[in-house]
């Protein structure tokens, strides 16, 4: 097809596709739907190659959010079964984020219900980071605590996150159909504060929610403007209790050319596949691995994924291999680009403040420093496989640590914990 040949050169020239193109890729055929794949896979290898990124969520405050997002389990007046709790100690979330890095993780995601977090929240997290990277030598920290105040971006980028997540999740013009509490402006603010401090900003989109053709590339297409360096795109989860419960309008092959498209428009960032994709994509996940270089391992906020091991033989079996902790994710260009805009803000280019003497223990591998080598610690609560050892080799993957699985509503035990 002409259209992929033009997109494929697009995205190796790192050439924004125009509208119309975009377009066309949503609108081709389940006939032209593996030539779709093979287009945006070569765009993906150009500047990923085979590797695939392991990001870990571990919920830090689960439900009772004052938020009326439809789509959310944890929303304002949810009926959702869920668990609800407040907020983790820093060693409950150190040691459940211990699992996922064991697994292969080499990205910890910190996620809090809540329309944006207080200042307080805000030292709490830090706290909560500060422990996390004291035990796990070389892991990324990103937060994703809701809307920003001035100053709290730089004080997350100064406790050692790496990276701030707030997405956007549809086009401007549809915003208002999904949340009334707080508005589309809002969230690109955070993105942009996010940036303006030094973090490395992650944002991205829902799909699903009976959105348009023309509203999901509205939305990539603004995510390309904002620079995001990871653009997680999630498949709607009709949860049972929310306004959008019965929106069920999602196939395996749509899935994949909504992710090709955003691979298109944004052809040398981290595209993750996140929540939904278990649900949605199903038997088609390792072709999708052709299209994303980075996905959740294991469990999602308040739902259940595939088991860790599930996707490590997954990503195996598909020919692809875990990004080591040694790696830069980003293409040479990227990594620079955001190692000059933490140098602006006064900060190495690995994100440490620019008077300390090196990087620290946060340094995974960034633009002119050497990688520091990953360690990968047991979780002192974390169910291990009898007869695994006490302690794995430095950047090995502990599948047998992965294992830990999100308990089910009405018990005492927080998710990943």
């Amino acid at each position: 097809m002409d259209l992929l040949n033009t997109l494929v050169d697009k995205g190796l020239r790192r050439e924004l596709p125009t509208r119309e193109e975009a377009l066309a890729v949503l609108a081709t055929s389940d006939d032209e739907l593996l030539d779709v794949v093979a287009a945006a896979g070569k765009v993906r290898r150009q500047w990923f190659g085979r590797r695939v990124k392991l990001n870990y969520l571990v919920n830090l405050k689960s439900g009772l959010c004052p938020e009326d997002c439809s789509y959310c389990s944890q929303r304002l007046g949810s009926k959702a079964e869920i668990l609800k709790y407040t907020w983790l100690k820093p060693d409950e979330a150190s040691q459940a984020a211990a699992a996922g890095v064991a697994g292969g993780a080499k990205r910890v995601c910190l996620v809090a219900s809540g329309r944006g977090p207080t200042d307080r929240d805000v030292d709490r997290v830090g706290k909560t980071i500060e422990a996390i990277k004291e035990q796990n030598e070389g892991v990324e920290v990103c937060a994703c605590l809701g809307l920003l105040s001035e100053g709290q971006a730089e004080r997350l980028k100064d406790a050692g996150a790496d990276a701030y997540n707030h997405n956007l999740n549809t086009s401007e013009a549809t915003y208002g159909q999904i949340t009334k509490t707080h508005t589309y402006a809002d969230r690109v603010d955070t993105v942009q504060k996010a940036h303006a401090a030094g973090l490395s900003a992650c944002s991205g989109l829902i799909a699903g929610m009976g959105e348009s053709d023309e509203d999901l590339v509205d939305v990539v297409y603004s995510l390309r403007e904002l620079d995001s360096d990871s653009v997680p795109v999630n498949f709607l989860i009709p949860f049972e209790g929310t306004p959008l419960a019965k929106e069920w309008n999602l196939t395996p092959q749509r899935c994949l050319r909504i992710l090709a498209m955003v691979r298109f428009v944004c052809p040398d960032v981290e595209v993750r596949i996140a929540g939904g994709r278990e649900v949605h994509l199903r038997s088609m996940q390792p072709l999708a691995l052709n299209i994303a270089n980075s996905i959740f391992l294991g469990d999602y906020l308040t739902s259940e994924g595939q088991a860790g091991q599930a996707d490590l033989d997954m990503i195996a079996d598909a020919g692809f291999e875990v990004e080591g902790a040694g790696t830069t994710t980003l293409p040479a260009h990227r990594a620079d680009a955001l190692a000059a805009a933490r140098a602006a803000a006064g900060q190495s280019p690995c994100g440490s403040s620019a008077a300390e003497a090196g990087c620290g223990s946060a340094c995974g591998g960034c633009s002119g420093h050497e990688a520091v080598p990953a360690q990968a610690p047991v979780a002192a609560s974390a169910p291990v496989a009898a007869g695994a050892p006490a302690q794995a080799p430095a950047g090995d993957v502990r599948p047998d640590l992965v294992a830990v699985r999100r308990r089910g509503a009405g018990t005492d035990l927080a998710p990943n914990a």
